[in-house]
């Protein structure tokens, strides 16, 4: 055994190679990222000595990740797939249809939640995916099970030839453990053998037959969870009032809170001891445990980290006399991640004092500090582009009006343009949306048009919208803010080089002359402001790329080349 400091993110990724992975691929995504991360650095410190090293690279989007490990799992290999939540969104395509496949080697597909937005425009809960695929979801709570999790996904999604769910949560994935690295368990990678073609080929014919063999495997999938050790059953008959199942972090929540619980119930139901509990680390629903969880008690209080997903699907398999109560009654909050108060009011407990006062002192020390929103670095390129941009903007308001000019943004860095000193932009939706946002507008009678977006999510998911406005000829002006670098996630590379911009959008058809490439620095705002406008009384499609590396980038380039 090794013992190892890791984030729960770096425990899982550990857990994939000793578990013999062949490939891992993914798109930058908080908090998904450091999975890839440490694959990644695996790769290249051992792939020049050792040729068996798995492949870990990122990709252009989540469903280009998924697709390049579909193929990996089809030669018969094991591969990882990573992405945040929203990110399922993208690959939700090839993941709902790789169901119907029939995995080979196995596939796992990481996944990383954010209760709270901390980092993301939406709460979302990636369970109700694997629901929907009808396919596994396994959801550690600790970066030890997170490590061991991946031998077991593995297995089940070989064994069973579906793709499996691994959900992570922020404080997961983000949060450092030790963890317990079992070396005599390392596996070799598999051999390469193909799968049945007729397991993959999704024409009609074929894909009915496969839907029928997903729905028949249900029952042995719940069979398999309902006997699983990541699903424990504690049975206590003498207490009829009260149940508890818990699901992710919610347990351990609840664990912080046994011992205070114990001497409540104790004082409470003298002798009876604390109510039957249930944990679920593993979907689906191990139905068996549930209905003898039902049957020793009258109310069941379920603790889970996201929307209420094992609340609801209790209410659907349960009998009615049975009552549930969690977020979906009120008992916990809906929308954030929960915490030991949050459980510790669902259990009747009194507020933790000593908890409450250093509360009270840091919130009283935090009321005298001045508020610090984020903003972009002092010096980053896009203060320059966006102040171009407000200067252009304020110029064509003077000629048009303001319901004459709009200015869609995107997901990254510059997304913080919207908020002050900039208030540059007027909406930011999703991946990609802003230029085709900027195309709708057009062709709602917006005559001045803008969608601002960068280089990374031009790649992953723009491309595809401006060739829309080409193929229309929709009068929008795209800014391209290349700053070289995937910076909002912690500087993972640009899939391609800013050199490979240009000959790309004209391959797309637009005109060579409405390409423009700039210098985007202090000196250049009043240049720039006045290229922008020139464009945006173009009547067709124009690109103006806003061209200067970021100032992070740049640091670590040149820390590596000093190494």
């Amino acid at each position: 055994m090794k013992d190892m400091v890791l984030l729960g993110d770096e425990a899982f990724a550990l857990g994939t190679l000793h578990a013999g992975l062949s490939a891992g691929f993914g798109y930058p995504g908080t908090p998904s990222t450091e999975i890839m991360e440490y694959l990644i650095d695996n790769y290249e410190r051992n792939r020049a000595k050792d040729a068996q090293t798995p492949v870990a690279q990122w990709c252009s989007n989540e469903k280009t990740a998924l697709e390049a490990a579909l193929g990996v799992s089809f030669a018969g290999r094991r591969a990882v797939v990573t992405m945040k939540h929203v990110g399922l969104n993208v690959a939700a395509d090839p993941f709902m249809n790789a169901a119907l496949c029939g995995i080979k080697g196995g596939l796992i597909i990481a996944v990383a939640d954010d209760p709270s937005m901390h980092s993301s425009q939406g709460e979302q809960d990636s369970r109700f995916y694997a629901d929907f695929a009808m396919v596994p979801c396994f959801e550690p709570t600790t970066q030890q099970e997170a490590y061991e999790m991946a031998f077991e996904a593995f297995d089940v999604s070989e064994k069973y030839h579906v793709p499996v769910i691994m959900r992570f949560v922020t404080r997961l994935s983000h949060s450092r453990a030790v963890i317990h690295a079992d070396e005599t368990k390392i596996r070799a990678q598999n051999k390469l053998e193909k799968a049945d073609r007729k397991e993959w080929m999704l024409l009609p014919a074929l894909a009915r037959k496969n839907y029928e063999r997903m729905i028949a495997k249900q029952d042995e999938l719940v069979a398999y969870t309902t006997a699983s050790k990541r699903n424990p059953l504690v049975l206590n008959p003498k207490r009829k009032d009260l149940a508890i199942v818990t699901g992710g972090l919610g347990r351990n929540y609840f664990l912080e809170n046994l011992e205070d619980y114990k001497a409540f119930s104790e004082k409470k139901f003298p002798g009876l001891g604390i109510p039957s509990t249930l944990h679920i680390g593993t979907l689906p629903l191990p139905l068996d445990s549930l209905k003898k969880l039902a049957d020793t008690a009258e109310t069941i209080l379920v603790i889970e980290e996201g929307q209420p997903f094992l609340e609801k699907q209790l209410r659907g398999v349960l009998p009615q006399k049975t009552k549930v109560v969690g977020k979906f009654t009120g008992l916990l909050p809906r929308a954030g991640e929960l915490n030991p108060d949050l459980v510790r009011k669902a259990l009747g407990l009194e507020p933790n004092k000593t908890v409450l006062s250093e509360t009270a002192a840091v919130a009283d020390f935090c009321a005298n500090l001045p508020g610090r929103p984020p903003q972009l670095c002092n010096g980053c390129p896009h203060m320059d582009s966006y102040t171009s941009l407000n200067n252009a903007v304020a110029a064509l308001v003077e000629k048009a009006g303001k319901d004459n000019v709009t200015v869609n943004a995107d997901i990254g860095c510059y997304a913080l343009g919207g908020a002050a000193p900039l208030n540059a932009a007027e909406s930011i939706v999703c991946m990609g949306a802003s230029i085709g946002m900027a195309r709708g507008a057009s062709q709602a009678g917006v005559k001045y048009s803008f969608g601002v977006i960068g280089d990374s999510t031009f790649l992953h998911s723009g491309i595809t919208n401006l060739v829309d406005c080409v193929a229309t000829k929709t009068p929008v002006t795209v800014i391209l803010l290349d700053n070289t670098i995937v910076a909002m996630t912690g500087c993972q590379p640009t899939m391609l080089p800013s050199s490979q911009f240009e000959p790309l959008i004209k391959g797309l058809g637009v005109e060579p002359e409405h390409i423009r490439v700039l210098a985007t620095n202090p000196a250049n705002r009043e240049a720039n402001t006045k290229v922008l406008i020139e464009e945006a009384e173009y009547r067709g499609v124009s690109v103006v790329i806003m061209v200067r590396e970021c100032l992070e980038a740049f640091r670590i380039r040149n820390k590596k080349a000093k190494k």
